[in-house]
C-alpha cells in the first residue's frame, strides 16, 4: 500500500522554504564566487554532471549563452576518470554539479579541470564533500536531506544557484530580484492542477514526447526523466523545432505530447509548434495562453524570462508525483534505482 504522503511530495512542498533557505544562508558565497567569476573574466564556461544535474548545467547553459555571452559546453566525467585525458582549459569557469558531491568521475574532472587552468565552482548539497574540496568555490545549496530517489528539490536548488551565481557574476539586479521572489512563485506553480488535465490522457499510453526550447529545453529533458524514475514510462525530450523533422513519424492520435512553454523569446515557436500537432490528431497539452488548437495548463509566470521555466518543472513534479501513484507505484523507491549512484 502506497502512503498517501510520499516523501518526494513532502520534498515538493518544501521547495519554497529550501529556495528561501539557499539565497539566505549561501547567499555570501554565492556573491563571493560570483565575484571570483568576474575577475577571472572567463572566455567560455565548461559544466560538468550526469543525471538531474546535468539538466541543471543544460539550464544554466542557456542561461550564461544568453546573458553573459559566453559559450558554454558540457564536457564528458569519463574524459578524466576512464580516458585519462587532460583538457587546456586555461581562461574558463568550471561548474560542477552533484547532490552528493562524492561521484568519483564528476570529482576527477573537477580536479582535472582545475589544473588544466579553470576556475571551478561546486553546486553541491553536501557541504564538506570531495567535489567541494576539488574545487576553488563551493556553493552548499541548503536543500536538506532528500529521501526520494528522484531528484526535486535538489535540482531546482542546484538551478537557482547556478543563476545566482550568474548574476553576481554579471551584476544582473533584475535577475536577483527575480530570484528573491521565487518562493512565493513556486508555492503558486506548486497548486497548479494539472492532473485533471493530463492523467486520463496519458495513462492510456506507452509513450510521450516532452518539448521545450532554450531554457525550457533544460525541463523538458528534466521531465522526461523524472517520468522514467517515477511512473516507468518511456518519455523522451526534444526541442520544438527538432520535433518537426524525424520524430515527426511518431506523431498521431495516440502519441501525446506535452510543450512546456516560458514566458521568453521562444514561447511563439514552441506554442506555434504545439498548435501544428495537435491539428494532426495528437493530444496535446502546453503552458501557454497564446494555444489555439493544444489544450492549455495552468501555470505561474514570474516576470522574468529565466526564472519562469523553474517554476513550470515544480508544477511537473507535482503531476508527475501524484500520476506514479495513480499508476499504483511508489515514486519513492523506483525499480532498479537507489539514491546516490557514483559512477567512475
Amino acid at each position: 500500500m502506497i502512503s498517501n504522503t510520499t516523501h518526494m511530495q513532502r520534498e515538493i512542498e518544501e521547495i519554497p522554504q529550501a529556495v528561501a533557505r539557499l539565497l539566505d544562508g549561501s547567499g555570501a558565497a554565492l556573491a563571493e564566487a560570483g565575484r571570483g567569476i568576474k575577475e577571472r573574466d572567463p572566455h567560455f564556461v565548461v559544466t560538468v554532471a550526469r543525471g538531474s544535474s546535468d539538466h541543471a548545467a543544460t539550464f544554466m547553459k542557456y542561461a550564461v549563452e544568453l546573458t553573459a555571452g559566453l559559450a558554454v559546453a558540457s564536457v564528458g566525467p569519463s574524459i578524466a576518470s576512464i580516458y585519462g585525458r587532460k583538457l587546456r582549459l586555461d581562461g574558463s569557469a568550471c561548474l560542477a554539479i552533484s547532490q552528493s558531491g562524492k561521484s568519483p568521475d564528476i570529482v576527477a574532472m573537477a580536479e582535472t579541470a582545475r589544473a588544466g587552468g579553470a576556475l571551478t565552482i561546486a553546486i553541491t548539497n553536501t557541504a564538506d564533500s570531495p567535489l567541494a574540496r576539488a574545487s576553488d568555490y563551493a556553493i552548499d545549496i541548503l536543500a536538506g536531506p532528500e529521501r526520494s530517489v528522484a531528484a526535486t528539490k535538489t535540482f531546482v536548488n542546484s538551478a537557482v544557484a547556478g543563476l545566482a551565481l550568474m548574476a553576481h557574476s554579471t551584476g544582473d539586479e533584475a535577475l536577483l530580484a527575480a530570484l528573491a521572489r521565487l518562493p512565493e512563485h513556486f508555492g503558486k506553480a506548486i497548486a497548479c492542477d494539472w492532473m485533471s488535465v493530463l492523467a486520463e490522457t496519458i495513462e492510456k499510453q506507452k509513450s510521450l514526447f516532452i518539448l521545450g526550447r532554450g531554457p525550457s529545453a533544460a525541463m523538458a529533458n528534466e521531465a522526461a526523466l523524472k517520468f522514467k524514475e517515477t511512473c516507468g514510462m518511456h518519455a523522451e525530450a526534444y526541442s520544438a523545432a527538432e520535433v518537426m523533422h524525424g520524430p515527426l513519424a511518431l506523431i498521431g492520435p495516440d502519441f501525446p505530447v506535452l510543450a512546456l512553454a516560458a514566458r521568453d523569446a521562444s514561447e511563439p515557436s514552441i506554442t506555434e509548434a504545439a498548435d501544428g500537432l495537435a491539428a494532426k490528431g495528437a493530444p496535446v497539452f502546453v503552458t501557454s495562453a497564446l494555444a489555439n488548437r493544444a489544450t492549455r495548463l495552468p501555470h505561474v509566470a514570474t516576470g522574468h524570462p529565466l526564472t519562469d521555466p523553474l517554476t513550470l518543472i515544480v508544477s511537473f513534479y507535482v503531476f508527475v508525483e501524484a500520476f506514479a501513484r495513480h499508476r499504483g507505484l511508489d515514486p519513492d523507491t523506483p525499480r532498479n534505482l537507489r539514491k546516490v549512484t557514483e559512477t567512475v
